[in-house]
């Protein structure tokens, strides 16, 4: 008996004429209404939005810590299983016999435009470094931070975070688009990935759930991608031209200053904005390319001045220590400890004690010396065998901590991403085999990831592990480790002109991400439709700076509040990622079914 037809009769129905002509209007009032709540919260009431959404995301992370986690395992398991059967590999995102659209190697480049940027400017060097500092095997006390037995866990976390893992959520959603997009003419927004589960609900209130998700993930996720952009944007601004203003306090902390953030954040919006109104588009696409020959002069000059051999051995051993962990890496989850659990594996004597024990053993960014340090005059008494009890009951708590404060972190705003990269991969897939688009999209990127991480990261590692670098690079933020790594390296003119070099790599990686994250927000509001109007870019430019900036000042010029939104965010869209590999499973199942039995019918 032979199937039914998948259902491909998606009716987006969109306004015909009027302000909101071509858009879908459901999608877009109530996706501009959401955002516009978010932004009149975090500037009336800055304080109280920044704890609220501290205190909902501590809250979601208890709850959903695990969910994140594993869900993420199960993405990069799935698409490896797809590509290796061969049924399922060998099938072609397009009409039977179809070349890809793109060679090799433009799709590559493109892949690395859209995917990269201003992650790895922001952590190549800041990411090894910092998980060389902390990381499970540090936290649970099984290796002393900072040490050379340390760089082994500081590159394993920094590969997953970084590896097959996070470009499997890009693929999940690119491979899903592109799957019915191109075997099926549907057209290219969120909820047709989700067609052969929801059938004719598509073209209602389920499907426009899906879409609004879909645009608010990717105004969150592009937002926190800009606001760590802007303060590297900064920090590097003032380490050239010095000028106190762009900083809060330039002789110790040097965190960079709420008026030199919006100041820069207006600055890269505008020419956003510019570019999607006024036709300098392509201006901006010749600028990215050039960005792939800066990049790879950054890269020459870690190579020469910082420690190649080092950096070539790591990456050697970090691979191989990589692949296998995978499995434990892959569904590895830690869930919070309550007060209660801690207190019952202690002794009675620590019962006066124990709130003031367990909020410092369980405090991941801590050491076991800052807890002893820390300890009160009475609780110092206790003997030396049952504070160090005390601090390896928190080991659970303190790996929690790390989890949800990191990795968390990471596969929230990669989920939170991924509408946008996984559009684009979608549109430069047509012609590609399952196997090509999912083993080119997941294990490409990765291998490049591992490169930048190793080289530049291992640059700062050594320079502070040999003592030249004498905590320099270890005291500086996340966003200024790497103009203090280069400082490290060279001087001069030469560290000045790099310098400016990566500031303007940097500001046209911000520009390209705000300018292609506001087109793919109008793409699934028109119902998958690439022609959408200026006036709407304009208003989206104008409501992604606001939420940047009115975040940026909610979070006291930090970027806690812009990270909290995008954690809560993301939980909607990961499931919609999960129904994505379910429905996308069906979809491939039955179509192989049907071409069964066609080739049965036929012979």
């Amino acid at each position: 008996m032979a199937l039914e037809d998948p259902f491909t009769d998606l009716k987006i129905e969109t306004q015909r004429t009027g302000f909101y002509k071509g858009y879908s209007l459901p999608i877009a009032l109530v996706s501009k209404f959401s955002v516009s709540l978010l932004v009149l919260w975090a500037l009336v009431w800055p304080l109280s939005a920044n704890d609220t959404l501290r205190s909902w995301k501590s809250g979601l992370l208890a709850e959903f810590n695990t969910f994140y986690n594993l869900s993420v395992g199960l993405f990069v398991f799935f698409l490896f299983l797809i590509a290796l059967i061969p049924a399922t590999g060998r099938m072609r995102l397009g009409a039977e016999g179809e070349s890809p659209e793109f060679s090799n190697f433009s799709w590559f480049s493109m892949m690395f435009g859209a995917g990269l940027g201003v992650g790895l400017m922001v952590y190549a060097t800041a990411e090894p470094l910092g998980l060389w500092e902390t990381n499970p095997l540090t936290v649970s006390g099984e290796v002393a931070p900072k040490s050379g037995e340390a760089i082994q866990g500081a590159y394993r976390y920094t590969f997953l975070h970084t590896g097959f893992h996070a470009w499997a959520i890009y693929v999940v959603t690119g491979l899903s688009l592109a799957y019915y997009a191109f075997t099926r003419g549907m057209p290219l927004t969120i909820r047709t990935a989700l067609t052969p589960l929801l059938g004719e609900y598509s073209n209602g209130f389920a499907g426009h759930v899906i879409d609004i998700l879909g645009v608010v993930a990717t105004i969150l996720g592009v937002a926190v991608t800009i606001g760590y952009g802007v303060s590297q944007l900064v920090d590097g601004a003032f380490l050239i031209t010095g000028a106190n203003w762009l900083v809060e306090n330039p002789v110790t902390t040097m965190k960079p200053s709420t008026t030199g953030l919006i100041t820069a954040l207006a600055m890269v919006m505008m020419m956003s904005t510019l570019s999607a109104v006024s036709g300098v588009g392509r201006g901006v696409k010749y600028l990215s390319n050039i960005n792939l020959l800066l990049s790879l002069v950054l890269l020459s000059v870690f190579i020469v001045y910082g420690s190649f051999a080092f950096a070539a051995t790591t990456y050697a051993t970090a691979l191989v220590d990589y692949i296998k962990n995978f499995l434990p890496l892959s569904f590895q989850s830690y869930r919070p400890l309550s007060e209660p659990e801690f207190a019952s594996v202690l002794p009675a004597e620590v019962a006066p004690f124990v709130g003031e024990l367990f909020a410092s053993a369980t405090d991941a960014w801590g050491t076991k010396a800052g807890f002893l340090e820390g300890l009160s005059i009475d609780a110092a008494e206790l003997s030396d065998a049952t504070k160090a009890a005390a601090y390896n009951a928190g080991a659970q708590g303190r790996l929690f901590g790390w989890q949800a404060g990191w990795t968390t972190f990471y596969w929230a705003w990669w989920i939170a991403f991924s509408p946008f990269v996984g559009l684009f991969l979608a549109r430069i897939s047509k012609g590609r085999t399952v196997r090509e688009f999912i083993l080119g999209a997941v294990i490409a990127p990765s291998l490049v990831c591992f490169a930048w991480m190793a080289i530049l990261g291992g640059a700062a590692i050594d320079m502070e592990l040999n003592g030249d670098a004498n905590g320099s690079i270890l005291a500086a933020s996340t966003t200024a480790t790497l103009f203090v790594t280069l400082g490290e390296m060279i001087s001069g003119n030469f560290l000045t002109v790099i310098s400016v070099m990566c500031v303007l790599l940097t500001m046209t990686f911000l520009v390209t991400s705000a300018d292609s994250g506001i087109l793919v927000m109008n793409t699934i509001m028109s119902g998958g439709s690439e022609d959408t109007g200026l006036l709407h870019r304009i208003i989206w430019g104008v409501l992604l700076t606001l939420v940047i900036g009115t975040l940026l000042i909610a979070g006291g010029g930090g970027l806690e509040a812009l990270t909290n939104s995008m954690i809560i965010g993301a939980l909607p869209f990961s499931v919609v990622l999960l129904l994505m590999c379910v429905s996308l499973a069906k979809a491939m199942i039955n179509d192989l079914r049907r071409l069964n039995h066609e080739t049965r019918t036929d012979s």
